[in-house]
Order: C-alpha cells, then sequence, then structure tokens
C-alpha cells in the first residue's frame, strides 16, 4: 500500500516548489497577538544585484482577527544605511467576512505585495522592520494587542521576464 503512494507524493512535492524562491522567513507573535510595540525584523544577504525580485510580507491569521483590513508600516534598510519606509493597508476578508488567503481550517496565509521588480542594487546585509499601525475609529492610541495574527514573515521571489 505504501509503495502507491510514493510516486503521488513525489509529484506533489515537485510540483510544489518554486523555483522562484529566493528567501523566506517566518517569526510567531506570542499567544497569538501582535503588541504595538514588538517590531519583527528580518535580515537577508547574498541576494543577486542584477536580477530583479518581488518582495511580499506574509501574514498567518486566524478568526479572531477583528477587522477586514491590516495597516502596517514596513522599513526596509540598505547595506549603505539608506532606508525606504512605508505604511501599507491590505484587505484580509471581503466584505461578507470571507476570509482571504490560503489555508484550511482556522488559519489563512496571505502573501501581500511589498515590492514589485525590485533591484538590490548593493552587496551586504539588508534589514527588513516590520510593524502594526492599527487604530480603532476614533481613537488617537493604536491597538495595543492586535489579536489573531499568528505569523509574520516576508518572502523574495525572481521577477518573472
Amino acid at each position: 500500500m505504501v509503495k502507491y503512494w510514493g510516486l503521488p507524493c513525489l509529484i506533489a512535492l515537485l510540483f510544489s516548489c518554486n523555483d522562484n524562491l529566493v528567501k523566506s522567513e517566518f517569526q510567531a507573535t506570542k499567544n497569538g497577538a501582535w503588541n504595538k510595540d514588538s517590531t519583527f525584523q528580518f535580515t537577508f544577504s547574498e541576494i543577486d544585484t542584477l536580477q530583479k525580485h518581488d518582495m511580499f510580507i506574509n501574514v498567518r491569521n486566524d478568526a479572531s482577527f477583528p477587522y477586514n483590513n491590516l495597516f502596517l508600516i514596513a522599513e526596509l534598510e540598505f547595506p549603505s544605511g539608506e532606508t525606504v519606509k512605508d505604511t501599507l493597508e491590505y484587505e484580509m476578508a471581503l466584505p461578507d467576512g470571507t476570509w482571504l488567503g490560503k489555508g484550511y481550517g482556522s488559519i489563512k496565509e496571505n502573501k501581500l505585495w511589498y515590492k514589485e521588480n525590485i533591484v538590490f542594487p548593493e552587496s551586504g546585509v539588508y534589514n527588513l522592520s516590520l510593524s502594526h499601525a492599527m487604530r480603532k475609529n476614533g481613537s488617537v492610541d493604536g491597538v495595543v494587542s492586535l489579536k489573531g495574527i499568528t505569523d509574520v514573515g516576508f518572502e523574495i521571489e525572481k521577477s518573472n521576464p
């Protein structure tokens, strides 16, 4: 019986590989909540300085996430010290409450566009910082504990020509 499953598993494994993937990393939140003072730090290096890349922010959420959208602050620091800071908004659910993203069960993974056709022009270490910028309507202070975010990460892929 085991030999009959070997070939389908091998075929599934081969088709699930992404030849364009350069780097991918996740970090877990504490107890499924993202504190407003918690910034996720990622470092990467050894990136082809001639190749164009697509960069994504990956967020995993569960059904306890209470919002339809997500506001993030992303800061990309180049080896020279130059930084690019962006405030980003992503839709996480449809108006009827249906979660966007992929996954079965209670966890959905969202692959969110961050930079398209970016060239990393310098050799060295790049730093990516991600923090959330969620606010309740009418409130000046941010959401202290953003429930429902289980993991935060990033992904870099080679751009398709």
